[in-house]
């Protein structure tokens, strides 16, 4: 009886003892918890902070290249609305969502939208039928070192504003050797391929030194020793090649152009010749003789400028300066830069310019380029000034049927020939009208 008596209480006993067990582990799981729950506040606030800094950091580092964009409201203005033509149309890549390369063809085609958008278009075509969206990775030059022997051109610097120099020495070209140590094709591939690797990389690292948006270049044209010799038909196919696929693809790339070493019959032939060209083209023309040290050195330092052209640089640690590539696209902080994405403008919204400009200022500005450019630039037709068909057309290989030949200047053929592919470096409206 006492046994049966006493379990109900053992029960109760163990009972009483488990629960008081559950109650302490249930305190303890309460306190582990807590604590993973003070760990993981902890570790959440020390990230977050860690992610602050890192913000601020990368904020310090972006705030150093400080590119200035330099487009006005009616750039912006004009851009916004080829760019939703392009969208509507679908003929905008993401790689080439970038309102400075469509503000190019817009300006190529006088701000007409219907002919940019054309243009536009073409070039997509042509980049997908030329591979140059891969061409940088898939396209090896090997015969670059025995190339440039024959065709000596390359960048060496920047000018006084940042732009990179592009020099050519037309009169050392010898196609008949460049053939045989690569072939036409080829060359126009490589070709192709430093124009890429120019908007990659030079532009952007330009852009970056000198804190503002750099997509052109100065180009300097050596006519020294051109002869007949030099442009025999190869010579002459080769450059119309060379300067349709700029012209078609890589609008409005040069800023202006010094040709040097111009004989007498060659500087009055473009005394004659520019009378054709839209002003602006002209503007950007610089023909001179053999004494143009002086007019280079004002626009390029003398330590951008190689020695054979009047500058103090001779590039003799990498062989020479036609073969340097000398640039700020060299430096590797800039590069790493430029691989990150900073060499590029922050794109604008028109409210942003037009916050910033005053209403009088803006009436000035409107006022100031009447001259140069139409007043409504989205119009699909422009004023009667700039309209194409107030340039010259072009006959034949570039020269209009008008012109003095050759002969009548007294001036050898090869140099007259060279003269034809100073305006095949004009870019052309669609109208086959020559213009830069």
């Amino acid at each position: 009886m006492a046994d049966t008596l006493s379990q109900p209480v053992e029960r109760q006993v163990r009972i009483g003892a488990e629960k008081i067990d559950i109650y302490n582990s249930e305190d303890e799981k309460k306190k582990k918890l807590g604590s993973l729950k003070k760990k993981a506040l902890s570790a959440s606030s020390k990230f977050r902070h860690s992610m602050r800094k890192k913000s601020r950091r990368h904020s310090r580092v972006m705030s150093v290249v400080n590119i200035e964009d330099g487009l006005d409201s009616e750039e912006l203005q004009a851009v916004d609305a080829f760019r939703q033509a392009l969208i509507l149309d679908e003929l905008l890549p993401a790689k080439h969502d970038d309102h400075h390369m469509m503000l190019r063809f817009l300006r190529a085609r006088k701000y007409d939208l219907d002919k940019a958008k054309l243009m536009w278009a073409d070039m997509l075509q042509w980049r997908k039928e030329f591979g140059a969206d891969t061409i940088m990775e898939d396209f090896d030059f090997k015969e670059y070192s025995e190339v440039v022997k024959y065709y000596p051109q390359g960048y060496h610097g920047v000018d006084k504003d940042g732009r990179p120099v592009y020099i050519e020495r037309l009169g050392q070209v010898d196609v008949n050797k460049l053939i045989k140590v690569t072939t036409i094709d080829r060359y126009l591939k490589y070709h192709v391929k430093e124009f890429e690797k120019t908007f990659a990389v030079k532009f952007p690292a330009a852009s970056i030194a000198a804190k503002k948006q750099i997509n052109q270049s100065t180009t300097i044209l050596d006519v020294e020793g051109v002869g007949l010799s030099s442009f025999n038909k190869s010579a002459r196919e080769l450059l119309q090649s060379l300067q349709k696929i700029d012209g078609d693809n890589y609008p409005e790339t040069l800023n202006r152009m010094f040709i040097i070493n111009a004989g007498p019959g060659f500087r009055m032939l473009w005394g004659t010749v520019k009378s054709f060209l839209d002003p602006k083209t002209t503007a950007k023309i610089h023909v001179l003789g053999n004494k143009y040290q002086s007019k280079l050195l004002e626009v390029i330092d003398a330590d951008q400028l190689p020695e054979f052209l009047g500058g103090t640089c001779n590039c003799a640690d990498k062989g020479s300066c036609m073969v340097s590539d000398k640039g700020p696209w060299n430096d590797p902080d800039i590069l790493k830069k430029v691989q990150n994405g900073q060499g590029k403008c922050t794109r604008k919204n028109i409210t942003d310019v037009e916050e910033k400009t005053s209403e009088e200022d803006m009436k000035k500005s409107c006022h100031a380029k009447t001259a140069t450019m139409p007043e409504n630039p989205i119009k699909r037709k422009t004023q009667s000034s700039f309209a194409c068909d107030k340039f010259m057309p072009l006959v034949d290989k570039g020269v209009h049927p008008s012109w003095p030949n050759a002969e009548n200047f007294g001036m050898p053929k090869g140099r007259y020939f060279a003269f034809e592919y100073v305006f095949l470096s004009f870019k052309e409206c669609s109208n086959n009208t020559i213009r830069l």
